[in-house]
């Protein structure tokens, strides 16, 4: 009997070191989702504000010729420089005109502007290369924010 009960224990050493192995590249998967999840919520919170303050400094009144494409290029050099997450992040600004262009519109200003800033997080590591196989992340996080404002007439955001 006694015998018996030690090989018993006998056979269950190494069990954790097992366990480890086995364990430890999921911990590891779930640490490196939870830390870029982490991260995509700081650059979206720092994004919505950087945005807002691009588009409003930059959308109301561009400097340098004045146009929708050269107000849609100012916030974005303004965001990108704002932001300053260019390793990981990339910021695309789109101007849509809000202005009604039907007949019986009545349109209560006639520039009337959305700016769309959109946010593309890539996750971290982009690609994992082993020996033999290389893993590069497919998935990239969008996140959009938009405002309102009446170009050339400053301090006007609907």
């Amino acid at each position: 009997m006694r015998r018996w009960v030690w090989g018993l224990a006998r056979s269950r050493e190494g069990q954790m070191t097992v366990e480890l192995a086995v364990l430890t590249p999921v911990v590891m998967v779930v640490a490196l989702v939870v830390l870029n999840l982490m991260g995509f919520v700081e650059a979206c919170a720092a994004f919505d504000q950087a945005a807002r303050d691009a588009i409003v400094a930059q959308g109301v009144a561009p400097p340098g010729e004045q146009s929708e494409i050269g107000a849609v290029e100012g916030v974005q050099a303004t965001l990108e420089e704002l932001l300053g997450r260019s390793d990981r992040c990339e910021v695309e600004v789109r101007a849509e005109s809000t202005s009604g262009t039907g007949q019986g519109s009545f349109a209560i200003s006639p520039l009337l502007t959305r700016y769309v800033c959109t946010l593309t997080y890539r996750p971290w590591p982009r690609s994992v290369r082993f020996p033999g196989i290389t893993y590069e992340a497919p998935l990239a996080l969008r996140h959009e924010c938009s405002l309102v404002v009446d170009r050339y007439r400053p301090g006007v955001v609907v």
